[in-house]
């Protein structure tokens, strides 16, 4: 089901004065990715990249057409890894932070347990600060 146009605004307008909400955001649209839910990823980076820069400044930055990022973050897009991860790593650059990767065990599933994946706080995407650089 396509979202609203006020939920859309909602989301833009979040973005705009809460930096915190906006890095979860893009923390959340990694971890989708990294867990294989390329469909969740495109629409979460998408959702990110029109309510921070829009595409016509990712294009330029990226040096890859607008139209085509947009192809490639649409619900029948289908990315090549290195414009995808050329766009998280630009996105990172530009929100002022680095995720890292922590490795956990995978939950397994045990007589009486319930569907539900249990997961654990250790694992997933965190985000950590690029270290500072000296002024010149």
């Amino acid at each position: 089901m396509p979202l609203t146009r006020d939920f859309k605004e909602t989301i833009c307008a979040r973005v705009q004065r809460d930096p915190k909400f906006r890095k979860e955001l893009l923390r959340e649209g990694v971890e989708a990715m990294l867990a294989g839910d390329v469909t969740t990823a495109k629409t979460i980076l998408r959702d990110y990249i029109n309510a921070t820069m829009g595409f016509t400044d990712l294009a330029e930055a990226a040096r890859i057409p607008s139209k085509s990022l947009m192809r490639m973050l649409g619900p029948a897009g289908n990315p090549r890894a290195d414009n995808l991860f050329e766009i998280v790593s630009f996105l990172q650059r530009r929100e002022g932070v680095r995720f890292e990767i922590k490795a956990a065990r995978a939950a397994s599933r045990r007589a009486g347990e319930t569907g539900a994946k249990k997961r654990s706080p250790e694992s997933g995407v965190r985000l950590k600060r690029p270290p500072a650089t000296p002024s010149a």
